[in-house]
């Protein structure tokens, strides 16, 4: 038996080769052609998407909670292991690439843009869509809406978006993070809906923390390079990706890190201070 036998990028192309009919090899994100590869499709969604979360909102208004508890194990459980799989699936190519290029041509080289990523970007992009009925299964549970949730979920699917039509070589360090923080949290919400109460709950949101601090000094570094390189080539920037598409990410992921620490303090600070308070 060959070593290839054990490989989860032969088992997914041999899977894609099955369901689309053409080889996984075939794959190009082209705009204006792929399915969902303009502005114009990623906006429509985003809107939709927002005028039926707050429009449900107004309808549910008078209503009671709907649960849905099946329909929402099932939500986590496909997301914990689509999320999985695509994080094996990038960390067998990154992996490589990170061996035998470098670092730095891993994170700056238009090489590490390969044909086996763009597929596995294109995926996880079209992922985000789905991952829009988070929020839907909050409102029809009459759960409060924090700015922090829509506003992520929304504008991470134009992120991803941004990267994957600007081939931004840096995109699989946000990427492969991203994945691993939402294994853990989708299984978090899966054990959540048989009534389990993980003590961990809380290092969900240090570790998304966290992750969004090692993404931008990765990010800014590739920023860096990019204004400052001055070997061959240097009027292409050192650092391979659209410009519009490197300093829109650097920007999203600023205000995701932001978002997110006031929103840890706001949330896990709270009992402290109440003890606090009670001691003065």
């Amino acid at each position: 038996m060959s070593l290839q036998s054990f490989s989860p990028q032969a088992w997914f192309e041999a899977g894609y080769q099955k369901m689309m009919g053409s080889p996984a090899s075939e794959f190009r994100f082209i705009p204006g052609e792929t399915f969902m590869s303009t502005y114009v499709e990623v906006f429509l969604m985003c809107g939709a998407y927002l005028t039926v979360i707050f429009g449900g909102q107004y309808v549910m208004r008078n209503c009671k909670p709907i649960q849905m508890a099946t329909l929402f194990r099932i939500h986590n459980a496909f997301l914990t292991a689509l999320s999985f799989g695509l994080w094996v699936l990038l960390l067998e190519n990154v992996v490589p690439m990170l061996y035998s290029d470098g670092p730095f041509n891993a994170i700056c080289a238009s090489s590490a843009f390969t044909q086996r990523l763009e597929l596995l970007y294109y995926i996880n992009y079209l992922t985000k869509f789905y991952e829009l009925f988070d929020t839907c299964f909050l409102v029809m549970r009459k759960k409060k809406l924090e700015f922090l949730h829509w506003y992520h979920h929304s504008m991470t699917a134009l992120l991803c978006f941004t990267q994957l039509e600007g081939r931004t070589s840096v995109s699989w360090v946000p990427v492969v993070l991203n994945l691993g923080v939402h294994v853990v949290m989708y299984f978090y919400y899966f054990l959540a809906t048989f009534g389990i109460r993980c003590w961990w709950k809380k290092y969900i949101t240090v570790t998304q923390i966290t992750q969004f601090v090692a993404d931008l000094t990765v990010i800014y570094y590739t920023l860096y390079m990019d204004a400052t390189y001055t070997g061959p080539h240097s009027s292409s920037g050192g650092c391979s990706g659209d410009r519009f598409a490197m300093y829109f990410g650097a920007g999203i992921l600023t205000s995701y890190l932001i978002l997110f620490i006031e929103f840890f303090c706001r949330i896990y600070s709270k009992p402290a201070a109440k003890v606090a308070s009670k001691t003065e």
